[in-house]
């Protein structure tokens, strides 16, 4: 089995695990939930293999939506990450990512905050994901306000959750 086929497996096993037992019982103020198991499809190789992330998305989703009984929504941010995740490496790496091998796990781990690509890249995946998560949750637009406040809130909560895992995982430099 290839070295990254296995890598994605336990990337998405271990996300999710971590996302059910960890950060979904986790509240912040009530309302803030991070949400880190989308680190997956962050991850998830530029050139890797395009209908296996959609389905994999997607499970993801669903079974996040099971254990929150939350009916969907995950799933359906998690697509909409997934089916807009090109043209955010597009717009934060620039159109050369295709043809250079973007490398995104060790372009994400090495440098963090070093590189504003990196956190244009996270910050915009996370954002995506979360306004269209409480998009959907609340689906009325005179609740526009609390889907703006909850999606900021919940954005930072998850980019930390994230900046934390990331740095835990960081392979050594040798």
């Amino acid at each position: 089995m290839n070295n990254t086929i296995l890598s994605n497996i336990t990337r998405f096993v271990l996300l999710l695990i971590a996302q059910v037992l960890i950060f979904n019982n986790l509240d912040i103020l009530s309302f803030i939930n991070p949400y880190p198991y989308i680190l997956f499809i962050i991850l998830y190789p530029a050139d890797g293999n395009k209908p296996l992330l959609y389905l994999s998305s997607f499970l993801l989703g669903l079974t996040v939506d099971m254990f929150e009984n939350s009916g969907g929504i995950h799933a359906a941010a998690s697509l909409v990450l997934t089916f807009s995740r090109p043209s955010i490496l597009k717009f934060a790496f620039g159109v050369s990512y295709q043809y250079h091998n973007l490398n995104i796990y060790r372009q994400v781990t090495r440098n963090i905050f070093s590189s504003s690509e990196v956190l244009t890249y996270l910050i915009l995946c996370i954002a995506i994901h979360h306004i269209t998560l409480f998009t959907l949750e609340f689906l009325r637009f005179n609740f526009f306000l609390e889907i703006l406040v909850r999606s900021l809130l919940t954005t930072i909560a998850t980019f930390i959750c994230c900046v934390l895992i990331l740095y835990l995982i960081k392979p050594s430099k040798k």
